[in-house]
């Protein structure tokens, strides 16, 4: 793939056929998407003008980038509604590919698809893997010095960039001591989570706890499954206490 940099941001071209919806009319439909990282965590699509069946409507509004110089901010327009302001356009970026190319927010259009899959949140890293292992390990998991967890049956996801994830079967932990939360998010990898809080005594350890009961395909083996955030928790593998990691979720 060819690359291009600017500051923080990179810029590849992609393969995979790329199409956006809103209010069930296809916005675009792209085989030439551009893989942009504002941010070093996930790409965002950066998809061809010519390639869009909707009419992008200039706004007069300029959002400007250190990086990508000034955005021109068009409304999205359909034949039965549209989406005010979710387009930009860089026509003289400093990053040459970004020229000829439209940004679209993600949350405006009602559905993203790589090929005939959907997507969830941002677009999939190519440099992310996930791989979910069934394990024979021995996970222990304490929350203020309480067992909460006991399991030599985990499921061990590895995610590139994240720490080592232990799933647990439900009946190895202490389902009494856990209250369902109303947090949901969601991960283009692994599909919607849902939380739990531990309870213990009068404290409340807040969404901790997460799983998820469909996954996607590539995660399915944690289908039904439940973690705890290492980095909150005292976790102990094969009898050793594992340092909290470092991540975005502390």
């Amino acid at each position: 793939m060819s690359a291009a940099e600017r500051g923080r941001v990179r810029v590849e071209a992609g393969a995979k056929r790329v199409r956006a919806y809103l209010a069930g009319e296809l916005v675009v439909d792209t085989t030439r998407p551009a893989l942009v990282w504002e941010k070093p965590y996930y790409p965002t699509y950066y998809l061809p003008a010519e390639d869009f069946r909707a009419a992008l409507v200039p706004t007069g509004e300029v959002k400007r980038s250190p990086s990508r110089g000034d955005g021109q901010v068009h409304d999205v327009k359909t034949t039965t509604g549209g989406a005010a302001g979710a387009a930009l356009r860089y026509p003289e970026s400093p990053l040459e590919p970004l020229r000829d190319l439209v940004r679209l927010e993600w949350d405006a259009m009602d559905e993203w698809f790589e090929e005939d899959e959907p997507v969830y949140v941002h677009p999939r890293d190519p440099y992310t893997r996930v791989d979910a292992l069934p394990s024979s390990r021995h996970v222990r998991v304490e929350v203020g010095g309480v067992e909460v967890a006991n399991s030599h049956r985990p499921v061990i996801l590895f995610e590139t960039g994240l720490p080592a994830r232990y799933y647990l079967p439900m009946t190895d932990v202490r389902l009494d001591l856990l209250r369902p939360t109303d947090l949901r998010t969601s991960c283009p990898y692994k599909g919607t989570a849902e939380y739990w809080s531990v309870v213990i005594g009068d404290d409340v350890h807040e969404n901790v706890v997460w799983g998820y009961r469909t996954p996607l395909p590539e995660s399915r083996r944690v289908a039904g499954l439940v973690a705890f955030y290492n980095e909150k928790v005292d976790t102990y593998v094969d009898g050793v206490r594992e340092d909290r990691p470092r991540t975005p979720f502390s």
